[in-house]
């Protein structure tokens, strides 16, 4: 299991980055954000007919439509004057304006996430970037509802895809490189090694866990999303008891979230609590109805982690779904009307980490319904969960095909995010100990392909 030691800095910034996503300590960041700020004011200054098309579109929503004018003006203007909010989350300066903001997306549109390391024992990661951008005035009541808003959505939609070609393509590898901010420093190498073999004083190399070249300049990744979406070697995580159906693997690289019974077809997900929606989740009650009274299994994965998917169980594809939604809304109670103990308000500073459970209803999402040949399992489902820019899934298998425990059937691309495995009632798990609430604070992995849960019935 990979371990990742959580500091608490003196910091009025600091609540705990689920996943790695963001360093723990924003000032391993505030550098980065405030020099990227920095560089579009006095570099990329354009008009909007030089920016590229997704950029192009959503600058042209918001000066055609006065209500998302409205909010764009009103997100920035909602974010609170007084410190530490009256600077983004990173220390670096705050967005004077909505063009500003969409000047910086477009400058972030063909630049690949850098490798950030300051502190031993974090995560030093910029692998949010839009995220971080919008980290405020996602929390604001007007952003809450803006990044709900389908016009909007699409326009980020295309934005997301439109960076997503240029991590597929030559240009993205100038981040593959030695360099202190490159992913090939030892450095990196060295933390990229810990989290997928912890503990222990002998460790392998990067090149003995993962499948790469390791004369080639680039290791032999044709793109940065080549690289994040590496490959195990096959002896890395083998398949647990692969021709015993009675043991359900585990489908990603990730750290237990929730482990729960599911009472209702319908319920109230945007509550603090963020309970479980099944219709929601599924776009459907006809196809939710089969898992009500089952249960839901919710796990996150890290920056740092493998971000392929495997087979729990051997079966059938009996269908998948695509389901449009949001990419960086987070529940309103992890904004800025969150108000802590002293009567503070207490935003998520790097939302929507902390509503995990409320995107699996709203969020860009992929659910594959598949019969597992075990009849005591039957009918189950795996929804894969995008957030902010992580939000390209991809099946490797199509529907009607079978395929057996532990293979390949798909990934994550430019990066990871959450996901769920839906049991109906009746079938009788018993989950491994790291499955179970309460779960450990440290973000232990479960390894992929391992034991998750044994079929009792």
């Amino acid at each position: 299991m990979a371990t990742v030691k959580v500091h608490k800095p003196n910091s009025p910034y600091f609540k705990h980055r689920l996943g790695g996503w963001m360093p723990s300590d924003p000032q391993h960041w505030r550098k980065w954000l405030g020099d990227t700020v920095d560089h579009v004011r006095k570099h990329h200054q354009k008009e909007r007919a030089q920016l590229h098309k997704s950029v192009q579109a959503l600058w042209l929503l918001i000066e055609t439509d006065t209500q998302v004018r409205m909010l764009f003006n009103m997100m920035l203007e909602q974010v609170p004057t007084h410190a530490p909010y009256n600077t983004n989350p990173a220390g670096g300066p705050e967005f004077t304006s909505w063009k500003e903001m969409l000047l910086t997306f477009d400058w972030q549109l063909t630049q690949g996430p850098l490798w950030v390391y300051n502190t031993e024992g974090e995560q030093g990661l910029i692998g949010f970037p839009f995220n971080a951008f919008l980290d405020w005035p996602m929390g604001t009541p007007a952003g809450i509802f803006a990044f709900l808003r389908q016009d909007i959505n699409k326009c980020l939609r295309d934005m997301i895809n439109e960076y997503g070609d240029f991590l597929k393509s030559d240009a993205s590898t100038k981040v593959l490189n030695k360099n202190p901010e490159g992913w090939f420093n030892d450095t990196a190498l060295s933390v990229m090694v810990n989290v997928a073999v912890p503990g222990g004083t002998s460790k392998p190399s990067f090149f003995d866990i993962f499948e790469c070249e390791p004369t080639h300049e680039t290791f032999g990744f044709s793109s940065w999303d080549a690289f994040f979406i590496r490959k195990f070697k096959d002896n890395v995580r083998p398949i647990y008891m692969p021709n015993d159906d009675k043991y359900i693997t585990n489908c990603c690289e990730s750290h237990p979230h929730s482990n729960v019974k599911i009472s209702n077809i319908r319920d109230e997900f945007w509550l603090k609590g963020q309970p479980y929606s099944l219709s929601d989740m599924l776009s459907s009650p006809a196809d939710a109805r089969p898992f009500v009274g089952g249960k839901i299994y919710q796990a996150f994965l890290s920056s740092l982690s493998y971000h392929c998917w495997h087979a729990p169980v051997s079966g059938i594809a009996k269908k998948i779904i695509n389901i449009p939604g949001s990419y960086y809304a987070e529940n309103y109670w992890e904004g800025f009307p969150n108000i802590d103990a002293s009567g503070k308000p207490d935003p998520d500073p790097a939302a929507p980490n902390n509503s995990q459970s409320y995107i699996c209803q709203v969020a860009a999402r992929s659910v594959m319904f598949l019969e597992a040949d075990n009849p005591n399992i039957g009918l189950m489902a795996i929804v894969m969960v995008g957030m902010a820019e992580v939000s390209t899934t991809e099946w490797y298998v199509k529907e009607g095909q079978h395929f057996s425990k532990g293979d390949l059937i798909g990934a994550f691309h430019f990066g990871g995010s959450t996901h769920c495995l839906i049991f109906r009632p009746g079938v009788k798990l018993d989950f491994v100990s790291g499955a179970q609430p309460p779960f450990p604070e440290t973000e232990d992995n479960l390894p992929v392909r391992g034991l998750l849960a044994t079929v009792k019935n």
